[in-house]
């Protein structure tokens, strides 16, 4: 599995207060600990607000966890060329913009993200209350890689979401706490749009969300993607941080895998099935002997 969204607060760091809170510390061994029944070999540690635009936990965190695992930080909009470059290279491969905590300068951060999309192929990851998706639009869809946090906050943003989702943007299945929605119907929509937009993304340790991941939320993702949770929990995620991909064995030599190109059978609710006609032949009547 790939983890597209986790936060580390290393006490070592230093943190600054948002809103008037300070999250308590939550460490790369909490981490582990915590998913420590799950076959993580890899993910994405996202900055979060009360980080700012220090470097140093994040470089910290990328050296200690290795191979596979990859960041994404928060930058001040004049920050340096060779700033980027060298962050690049310590694994750094997104900037968040977080427009729900932090605001800031949209013009100057569109500026930023282009930079850093020339200079190293880095994306952008957008944490945005979904009422506010629609007016940024326009801003958005000039931005050439696209991540949207937390399946977009809310059902109101969904049409926006889905015609973004439709232009080629990932949308992390993270963040079922923080939510106002139908997480199961907001995954299906999404998924139909694009088998390739979803990934997974625990969101841990969970901070100010009303509930932080469960091990069930697997199980609703599944519900809702069907054959295509490998995609989900960690071959769309390893794509898009431009990793190599997972080489599966295959374990039962009857089953073949599908051909490049070739979409899975969706799966249609049992609501939605035709009714079949009835049956020529009525079946016998029970004869007790």
């Amino acid at each position: 599995m790939f983890d597209a969204h986790l936060h580390i607060f290393d006490p070592r760091f230093p943190l600054a207060e948002n809103e008037g809170y300070l999250p308590d510390p939550y460490t790369i061994a909490d981490y582990r600990k915590r998913m420590s029944r799950f076959d993580i070999d890899g993910g994405a540690v996202v900055s979060g607000s009360f980080q700012g635009t220090d470097q140093s936990y994040l470089l910290a965190a990328l050296d200690a966890l290795g191979a596979g695992w990859v960041g994404v930080t928060m930058l001040p909009v004049d920050a340096a060329d060779a700033q980027i470059i060298d962050l690049n290279r310590a694994g750094v491969r997104a900037i968040r913009f977080n427009l729900k905590r932090a605001g800031g300068d949209i013009v100057g951060l569109t500026m930023l993200a282009l930079r850093a999309y020339e200079l190293a192929g880095w994306h952008v990851e957008l944490y945005i209350d979904g009422s506010m998706l629609g007016s940024l639009e326009p801003v958005i869809t000039k931005l050439p890689k696209l991540s949207i946090d937390h399946l977009g906050m809310s059902d109101e943003c969904l049409p926006y979401l889905l015609n973004l989702v439709d232009r080629g943007a990932k949308v992390k299945a993270s963040g079922f706490g923080r939510v106002s929605m139908n997480v199961g119907s907001a995954l299906r929509k999404i998924h139909t749009v694009n088998p390739e937009a979803l990934m997974f993304g625990t969101d841990l340790p969970g901070t100010r969300a009303d509930r932080a991941f469960r091990d069930t939320d697997i199980s609703v993702i599944a519900d809702a993607v069907g054959s295509d949770l490998h995609k989900v929990l960690e071959d769309n995620a390893r794509a898009f941080y431009g990793l190599p991909a997972k080489d599966r064995t295959l374990t039962d030599p009857e089953t073949m895998r599908m051909a490049s190109g070739e979409l899975p059978t969706l799966r249609i609710p049992r609501s939605e099935l035709p009714k079949p006609p009835p049956p020529d032949t009525l079946p016998l009547p029970i004869v007790d002997n």
